[in-house]
């Protein structure tokens, strides 16, 4: 099962100082910052996929990439621009749910195919429309009209761009798009894909599935899946499913959840192979908007809120090395979770009492982990959170290269 990682143009510095919280003086994002599979051991992901809407920007306004980053990316390429190792594929896409408020797809077929061949993708996926819902139950007859249509143009567009990768020179492995409603329309998608001469087909929209309608329609897509088709599940994470999903034909998926949920999720920070920690937060005095809204309003005082701060760090790097007990430790915490939020309905110092009881970061074998040791476990800052989210990766990667069950 191969994991595709979605570019969100994360990346970390390697001249960060931890201790004083500050970047080198002479640090340039681009030249010195590193992606996850520049600092990581093993590879986290074996591929990248990049998105059209990202990159270009679509009809909701600009992507994430500035003027000069557009323009090095297409003069380098994907695989320069990114610095990959030869062992990482590049998959590029359109990014459906940037414009599925629109009627049409804004882009033409040309621009998706010059977008992919500038960039030097291995696989590209055809221009598709995403589907606003989900019924199995519904009949032919009964179904969204704007469900239909969307179901035409996403085959539409991926018969014409098939046909446009072969007039090229097949220069990029095409990958085709399969929208659907029901396991059966998702079923007939995959049945016309195939029929177009596709030999790889992204199933997209199923995103807010849950686990058992995707089976459903992955059960009824393999009644008429032919061999050689591979599928590729659109920003789908379901590991306990994994298995199940690769008995039905799924051989490649895509997803920035790991990454995402060391700093988006209230709890589950911190994954290992067995279970998922609890960050411990010890936010910056200058850098969180509640309490500095608080100071400034003489609720509460900075010097005291800065000690405290202060203490925190301390504790947690001394009980890392073993030179402060856990009791100790927690009590801090707990006075400083008292002062940022004193309305706190639920306290997180158990969570956290059980990350540090059980020191996951001790080991670990990543890279990151062994570098730097408890810092990852701290919620602070964006450059613990993303090294947090990279080791996160790591851990799925390994995960995922367990699945190997046969297809059936």
């Amino acid at each position: 099962m191969k994991f595709y990682f979605p570019d969100s143009q994360d990346q970390v510095s390697p001249t960060f100082n931890f201790l004083t919280e500050e970047h080198s003086p002479h640090r340039v994002r681009q030249r010195d910052d590193k992606y996850a599979h520049e600092i990581l051991e093993p590879l986290p992901y074996d591929g990248l996929l990049v998105s059209k809407a990202i990159v270009d920007g679509s009809v909701k306004g600009a992507g994430k990439y500035s003027m000069p980053q557009r323009e090095r990316l297409y003069r380098l390429g994907v695989s320069k621009y990114f610095r990959l190792p030869e062992n990482i594929v590049t998959l590029g896409d359109c990014g459906a749910f940037n414009y599925i408020d629109e009627e049409l797809p804004p882009y033409t077929i040309s621009e998706v195919l010059d977008f992919y061949e500038r960039c030097g993708f291995h696989s590209g996926i055809s221009v598709d429309h995403v589907i606003f819902g989900y019924d199995p139950t519904v009949s032919d007859s009964d179904v969204n009209p704007a469900w239909k249509e969307r179901r035409e143009i996403s085959l539409r567009y991926a018969a014409d761009f098939y046909a446009a990768v072969q007039d090229r020179g097949n220069r990029i492995e095409p990958v085709g798009a399969a929208q659907g409603w029901s396991p059966a329309s998702y079923a007939d998608s995959v049945r016309c894909l195939q029929e177009d001469g596709y030999q790889r087909i992204a199933l997209g929209g199923m995103v807010p599935l849950k686990t058992h309608d995707i089976l459903a329609c992955l059960k009824e897509i393999h009644q008429i899946l032919r061999p050689a088709t591979k599928l590729h599940l659109l920003g789908i994470t379901r590991v306990e499913s994994m298995d199940d999903f690769a008995e039905y034909g799924v051989t490649s998926f895509d997803s920035t959840s790991p990454f995402r949920q060391a700093f988006m999720d209230d709890r589950n920070n911190y994954h290992t192979a067995s279970k998922a920690y609890t960050a411990i937060r010890v936010p910056q005095v200058d850098g969180n908007p509640s309490l500095k809204r608080r100071v400034l309003a003489g609720e509460v005082s900075q010097v005291k809120a800065k000690a405290a701060e202060r203490e925190c760090m301390k504790r947690l790097r001394d009980y890392d090395r073993g030179s402060e007990t856990l009791d100790r430790v927690i009590e801090v915490l707990e006075e400083y979770e008292q002062l940022v939020e004193p309305d706190k309905k639920k306290s997180k110092v158990p969570a956290y009492r059980v990350t540090l009881a059980a020191k996951p970061w001790k080991s670990c074998k990543c890279t990151i982990c062994a570098t730097h040791g408890i810092e990852i476990a701290i919620f602070r800052g964006s450059e613990r959170n993303k090294r947090r989210g990279f080791h996160n990766l790591s851990v799925f990667a390994t995960k995922m290269h367990h699945i190997k069950r046969p297809l059936g």
